[in-house]
Formats: C-alpha cells, sequence, structure tokens
C-alpha cells in the first residue's frame, strides 16, 4: 500500500513540475508520509519519509536518476523535505495513538461499567454466568471460567466460556494485586490436592483470586494460548475490577444471608414468645375450670345432688373439648405451615352442611341469633367436609367469644367474583375491629386489642388455622366491615362444575342458637 501511494506521489510530483511548471512540488511526498502515520504508526511514517527523499532526489534532482545532488539549494530542499516528513510523520502517528489510546480506554471503561453493573444487584451465581463471556472477550482468553470456594482444589465453577475444560492447573499464573500498573503476573504451583496437569495443553493458565471479608473466596481462571503473550495492564484491570465486584458481591451475598437467618431468628422467638402468651392463658382457664369442678367432686364435706353432679361433670366435659380444639388448631396450624395438608374434596349442598354445623356450635353461641339465609338448591360446592367444618367452626367461635350475647349473626350467599365460585359469608352485627387491624386479622398469634365488652381473649390461631383449611381446598377467605359495623368474614369455596344442579336434602331455614327466628325477625 505504502508503495502505491509513494509511486502516485511521484507521479503527481512530475506533473505539477513538468506539466504544470511547478519549481518545487516535493510536499506532495508530505501527504504520504501522514497517510503512513495515521495508517501504520511511527515507524512506517519515518520509513516513508526517509523514502520520500530518496524517490524525489533520483527522480527529480539534477542530476536525474542518481543520489548524486548538485547545489546547496537542493541539498536544503531534500533536507527540508526528511526534516518535515519526520515531523509530520511523528505528530501524525502520535495523533493516532492517542486515538487508539482513547478507544481503548473507552472500551476498558465499557468493559468495567458492564462487569460493575452486573455484581451491582445480582447473585453472585447470576452475574457470574453473565459476565465471563464479557471478561473472556475483553481480556482476549481463550476461555474463562469463575468459581467460588476457599481453595483453588475446593472450588466450584459457577460459569464457565470456551473450549478448555475448567479444572485447576498445578502451574498457573497469578496476577499479583497492586497498585496499578504495579500489578504483574508471578508464576506459581497451585497447592496439594489439585489437578495434575500443567496447564492445558499448548496454553498458559492465569488466575485472579477473589477476596471477600478479607479473605480469599475463590478465582477467575482464564487460558491463553502458550504463544500468546501474557493479559497486559488494561486486561489486568479489568481482571482485577471483576474480581473486586465479584467479591464484594459475594459479601453481599452472605451479609443478606446472615440478615434472612438473623431475621428468622428474631421472628421465631417472636411466635414462640405470642404462642406461650397466647396459649397460657386459654391453658389455664379450663384447667383451672376442670380442677375446680373436680375439687368439688371429690370433696367429701361436699354434698352434691345428681343434677349438680351432672352440672360439674358438663363443666368437666366442655372445657376438656376447649383444650382439645386448641390443640387440634395448634397441630393443624404446624400442619399447614408444613405444607402437609391434604384436602378430599366431594360435592355438598352448602345449605346443608351449613345447618349441621350451626347445629353442632348452637351451645357456644347462645345466646346469640343465628340467621342462616342459604338457598338449598344452589350449585353444590366441592369441599372437604371436615375442613369446612373446622374452619367455619372456627370463625363462629371466633364470634362467640368476642361479641356481646345480644349479638346476630347471618350466615348468606353473595354473588361471587368470579364464574365456578359460591361466597359464604359469616357476619354480626358486635363491636367489629378497627380498619386498620383487617388485614392482620389471619395472621398467626394475632389478637385484635380487645373492647371491654367482648368475651374472654383468643389464642390468635382460629381465623389462622381457617384461612389454611380453607386455601387447602382451593377457596379463599376474607375480613371486611359488615354493613352493621361488625365483622364480617368473607368464604369463597369451588363450585362443583361438573354437577350444577342438586335435588333438596333440606330447605333453607333460619336458625338461632337457643330458639328458632323467622327471616324478617331481626
Amino acid at each position: 500500500m505504502l508503495v502505491a501511494l509513494l509511486a502516485g506521489a511521484s507521479v503527481l510530483v512530475d506533473v505539477f513540475e513538468r506539466v504544470a511548471g511547478v519549481t518545487n512540488a516535493d510536499p506532495v511526498y508530505l501527504l504520504v508520509v501522514v497517510a503512513a502515520a495515521v495508517a501504520f504508526g511511527t515507524p512506517a511514517a519515518l520509513a516513508t519519509a526517509v523514502a520520500s527523499f530518496l524517490l524525489y532526489d533520483f527522480f527529480f534532482v539534477r542530476p536525474l536518476l542518481t543520489f548524486d545532488v548538485a547545489g546547496r539549494t537542493a541539498w536544503l530542499d531534500l533536507f527540508l523535505l526528511l526534516i518535515v516528513g519526520a515531523i509530520v510523520g511523528q505528530l501524525a502517528a502520535m495523533q493516532r495513538n492517542r486515538a487508539e489510546a482513547a478507544e481503548r480506554r473507552e472500551r476498558d471503561a465499557n468493559a468495567m461499567y458492564a462487569v460493575s453493573r452486573e455484581f451491582a444487584g445480582a447473585a453472585p451465581a447470576d452475574a457470574s454466568a453473565r459476565v465471563a463471556p464479557m471478561l473472556a472477550s475483553a481480556t482476549a482468553m481463550r476461555s474463562l471460567w469463575i468459581s467460588l470456594g476457599p481453595t483453588p482444589d475446593r472450588e466450584r465453577v459457577l460459569a464457565a466460556v470456551g473450549p478448555d475444560e475448567p479444572v485447576v492447573p498445578r502451574l498457573h499464573c497469578l496476577l499479583r494485586q497492586g497498585s496499578m500498573p504495579d500489578a504483574d503476573w508471578v508464576t506459581l504451583h497451585a497447592p496439594q490436592g489439585a489437578s495434575a496437569a500443567l496447564a492445558p495443553p499448548g496454553a498458559t493458565a492465569y488466575r485472579v483470586v477473589l477476596e471477600a471479608e478479607g479473605e480469599p473466596c475463590g478465582s477467575i481462571w482464564g487460558i491463553r494460548g502458550r504463544d500468546a503473550p501474557a493479559p497486559d495492564a488494561a486486561a489486568a484491570r479489568i481482571l482485577s475490577l471483576a474480581a473486586d465486584q465479584l467479591g464484594r458481591s459475594v459479601e453481599r451475598a452472605r451479609l443478606a444471608e446472615r440478615a434472612a437467618s438473623a431475621e428468622i431468628a428474631r421472628r421465631s422467638e417472636a411466635l414462640k414468645a405470642a404462642l406461650l402468651d397466647s396459649v397460657s392463658h386459654d391453658l389455664r382457664t379450663p384447667l383451672a375450670s376442670v380442677r375446680a369442678a373436680a375439687g368439688n367432686l371429690m370433696d367429701p364435706d361436699v354434698a352434691l345432688s345428681p343434677e349438680e353432679q351432672r352440672e360439674i361433670a358438663a363443666t368437666i366435659d366442655a372445657e376438656a373439648e376447649r383444650l382439645n380444639e386448641l390443640v387440634s388448631n395448634l397441630l393443624d396450624l404446624s400442619r399447614i405451615e408444613a405444607g402437609e395438608l391434604v384436602a378430599h374434596p366431594e360435592p355438598y349442598a352448602l345449605a346443608d352442611l351449613v345447618r349441621e354445623i350451626v347445629g353442632r356450635r348452637r351451645a357456644r353461641l347462645d345466646p346469640r341469633r343465628v340467621d342462616v339465609r342459604l338457598d338449598p338448591a344452589a350449585t353444590p360446592v366441592l369441599v372437604d367436609s371436615l375442613f369446612l367444618e373446622q374452619a367455619l367452626g372456627n370463625v363462629l367461635d371466633n364470634v362467640a367469644r368476642h361479641t356481646p350475647p345480644s349479638t346476630t349473626v347471618t350466615l348468606r350467599q353473595e354473588a361471587s367474583q368470579g364464574p365456578g365460585r359460591t361466597t359464604l359469608v359469616v357476619e354480626d352485627d358486635g363491636p367489629g375491629v378497627p380498619p386498620e387491624t383487617l388485614p392482620r386479622v389471619f395472621d398467626k398469634f394475632y389478637r385484635v386489642p380487645a373492647p371491654p365488652s367482648s368475651g374472654r381473649s383468643g389464642t390468635g390461631v382460629g381465623l389462622s388455622v381457617a384461612k389454611g383449611l380453607v386455601e387447602a381446598m382451593g377457596g379463599s377467605i376474607a375480613a371486611r366491615r359488615g354493613a352493621s359495623g361488625g365483622l364480617a368474614i368473607v368464604i369463597e369455596l369451588p363450585e362443583d362444575v361438573l354437577d350444577a344442579t342438586v335435588g333438596p336434602h333440606g330447605q333453607a331455614g333460619h336458625e338461632t342458637a337457643g330458639r328458632a327466628t323467622e327471616p324478617d325477625a331481626r
């Protein structure tokens, strides 16, 4: 290319001097010098300046076709051509070098920014998978892999690119960290237990150590051909930055894991404290009643009539049943958290099922009025009857525990939000709960601050269990403020879509605990 440029420049000089009559057209050669400097650098520019000097002397300085020079003026012209050509070439080459250096710095900066961005918020494994190809390209590595572990022989590979197998070579070059550009590559042997291979055949291995919290935590390994030079300062900077960012990512992951463990421990302690606080009262109260009743039966000085003995026995039975339900709820709560609840749904007429459940809860709800407004001809629901009985029973027990005796409880159906669902609403006209506590009524061991008119406090487990049981059947449960100001529990249950009609198993009724009511008796 330079030969063609020099030949073309010589033709132009000949045209300018012979045809156009220009006395001295040798500056044309400076264009070739500049082109050589821009395209190939300083050595090519100097060589082109000397070649221009010789060509002009040989073809255009008398005597022609010889390197002899006649006259001091000719010598001066040739000397100036050589000097100006060398200076112009040097300046052009310097500009070219600056442009190349700026491009290299831009590429390095872009690579460093991309590496930093990938490690900024992602987990080490995810970020490594994206960063490994970028590092291999930016540092001209044939293969590259990132691994984590306290020592090379115990490292676990997170990401790898290239044809070479990611093994730990016994002989490799280690980047000795230092203030750039003082960092350099030092040949080291891996510790005992590493792979016996010196390096992949015909290649050299390079390693950058990762550190987290001041301790080695992994490596970045790169492979280059045996004849390829060692990574330059720019590549070393990129690898060093990647190692630093990955080390910080590992530190962040460790800190996040510790924080999560601490939060789990804190919540576990809080749950234990809440459990003890909640359960202790509900365990002690029925136990105290049982012991008092049993003490009366055992006291030889207390003469009890048969009717009084039956009342005491009924008290013991009721309190024992209350203890049994408390223990059952706690066991169910643990099964819900462990994901061990498996529902066995079957189609049921919701009106019949609800009437049976309410009938078994009459004694606890007495003297509250219960108004059941369910259509026995409605589409059957697909539920586990035992799960629904316990869930709805817990909801009704919650009403009995936290509402005054004059409360009316209504169970009715509402239009569902989606197809294939039946909505059952259990609403009371009691004092209700503060609006800000509605999202938390189903939390474990959460108890709404009880108003003075409420009954005894609960454990904060019943509604949590109800939620788990309903969801195990494929339904959902929520709480809202009722139309009368009390609490409304909304239970959505799946319908039996295969059988949309069910014969009446009983008539829709309006039942009360303790006495029957008409629909308009509220």
